[in-house]
């Protein structure tokens, strides 16, 4: 199959695939991750779903949408298509984001300086349909064509010429999902045209006008959140649960005793984690409440449904899904009187809850929120806990969690206690505001379902992929122990899948884990190593 496609072939050759990634083309991995031969292969789409679910844009699925199975149904997806898309071109409809929208429709040069910023399009081998501009190329042309005045006939002239279709809706439908959303390409643009914009709202008109979206972020999900308490399906009774086996967990590694705060009314801290760390990370929250309850901090935690998870997946796909977690996140604090929210970490939540939350929290609801990292800054350097740096001393690098570092400028403060607490702390090339995605933002770390997990670990966490093992080039081999610092519970969630995908503990014997880890790990007061060196 091709890797150049025209912008116009997006809509021809129904049923037909119109590219594929050819595994040969990829970015190349440095040794002994550099052998094609033992390299994993991707797993092909079951006949059966190929005849029921729309899979035609790269052989690879992530949405899993049933085929209509007339004209008419395909019509009528069409004409909602084409419905959400002017609805977002309105105040009264888009007003949260209507005016970088507009300046990204309107503005770009087509320069594609933005192509070797994004690391899927790189990483594929430069194949077209992942440009950050091929996806936005064909939005303005449907606009120009079939929403402008006497744009049928003159939009093939001044926005160049597009068929829409469903197979047309049906490949966007499926590219929506081929993009991390990390911005990238909004940062390299020299006039600030936003193609991660453009996939956004993309994905909120399959959603929000069609109830389009794949099951892992909307069902299993946000869904699941506002209904059961959590993404991860645990309820207030079993979260405290899980908690309570931490504390006494964290007890018998360390020798520190405390118990989790629940509840607490005028706390100055109500922390929320991503609650996957919960479930599969216990070590960082546990971590978390070591470190507080030894600077002396009042804090809490909530146990009312949602309160107890940061995790906000409409941030990715759908604007009334965020705000319905995003003001349960506020009532909440509300009803407790604390001082301010923290963000664990988890690096979506923190710009979902400190960011885009804004547009939705007014007056008695917009409570002061703070990233975890500068609070952990703040108490490293305050002189409360005695540390002593030597109990990290390997090799250690810090990943970029996109929402937190590029999106949000919060560079420094986890750099900062790097380089005190790590001797061997070494950066990543880019770094900082430059750093690349770890290939799961925007939902897919949890999105596993056909053969998505294949593309995204061969081609969206290629290139982090390729970031981790150059960092420690010095050190290629599993005779030295090694320290990937990623504060982001969903980063870590795609790091783990990347890891274990390509062998990379027992070839290269690097360890992933979060920031507190570290943290505790230096700490004078600590008995032994709080940091478990096999892979999880």
């Amino acid at each position: 199959m091709p890797k150049h496609v025209k912008i116009t072939d997006i809509g021809k050759n129904p049923g037909q695939q119109l590219t594929h990634v050819n595994l040969a083309d990829l970015l190349p991995l440095p040794p002994p991750y550099d052998k094609l031969d033992e390299q994993p292969k991707w797993a092909k789409i079951k006949p059966e779903h190929k005849e029921k679910l729309e899979c035609t844009l790269d052989d690879t699925i992530a949405v899993g949408f049933p085929r209509p199975k007339t004209k008419e149904e395909e019509q009528e997806l069409v004409d909602k298509f084409l419905s959400g898309l002017e609805k977002l071109l309105t105040r009264e409809n888009n007003w949260t984001f209507l005016q970088p929208l507009l300046l990204t429709l309107e503005h770009c040069a087509k320069c594609q300086t933005c192509n070797d910023a994004c690391p899927i399009y790189t990483a594929s081998g430069k194949n077209d349909v992942y440009r950050p501009t091929y996806r936005s190329e064909v939005w303005r042309r449907i606009v120009g064509k079939y929403l402008k005045p006497g744009g049928k006939f003159f939009g093939k002239f001044t926005s160049g010429d597009i068929e829409l279709n469903w197979t047309t809706v049906s490949r966007l439908m499926e590219l929506s999902y081929r993009c991390t959303l990390c911005r990238r390409c909004a940062q390299t643009c020299p006039i600030g045209v936003d193609n991660g914009l453009i996939t956004h709202e993309l994905r909120k008109v399959f959603s929000q006008e069609m109830g389009i979206a794949p099951r892992e972020i909307h069902e299993k999900g946000s869904v699941q959140q506002l209904t059961v308490g959590s993404s991860t399906g645990m309820t207030p009774l079993v979260v405290k649960d899980n908690i309570e086996f931490i504390d006494e967990d964290m007890y018998d590694r360390t020798g520190i005793k405390y118990e989790t705060p629940w509840d607490k009314k005028g706390a100055d801290i109500l922390l929320i984690h991503n609650a996957g760390e919960i479930l599969a990370w216990p070590e960082n929250p546990g971590a978390f409440a070591i470190i507080l309850e030894a600077a002396g901090m009042s804090w809490t935690m909530s146990s009312e449904k949602v309160g107890y998870d940061g995790i906000n997946y409409g941030l990715w796909y759908d604007d009334f899904q965020l705000a319905r977690v995003a003001l349960k996140h506020a009532e909440i604090a509300k009803k407790l009187g604390v001082k301010k929210i923290v963000m664990g970490e988890c690096g979506h939540a923190h710009k979902a809850i400190q960011v885009i939350a804004d547009r939705v929290y007014q007056g008695e609801y917009n409570i002061p929120r703070e990233s975890a990292m500068t609070l952990l800054e703040d108490i490293v350097f305050s002189g409360k806990i005695k540390f002593d740096p030597a109990k990290n001393d390997f090799p250690v690098t810090l990943h970029d969690p996109c929402n937190m570092v590029r999106l949000m400028g919060i560079v420094e403060p986890q750099r900062r206690i790097l380089r005190y607490l790590c001797p061997q702390f070494r950066e990543m090339t880019p770094h900082g505001v430059e750093n690349y995605c770890c290939g799961g933002g925007s939902g897919f770390a949890i999105m596993s379902g056909h053969n998505f997990q294949d593309w995204r670990l061969s081609v969206s966490g290629r290139m982090k992929l390729k970031q981790v093992l150059e960092a420690f080039d010095d050190y290629p081999g599993p005779e030295q122990k090694k320290y990937l610092c990623a504060p982001c519970s969903n980063c870590k969630g795609q790091l783990r899948d990347l890891f274990g995908y390509y062998n990379v503990w027992e070839k290269s014997r690097i360890q992933y884990g979060g920031l507190v880890e570290l943290i505790v790990n230096a700490m004078v007061d600590v008995k032994g190593e709080f940091i478990e060196w096999e892979f999880h």
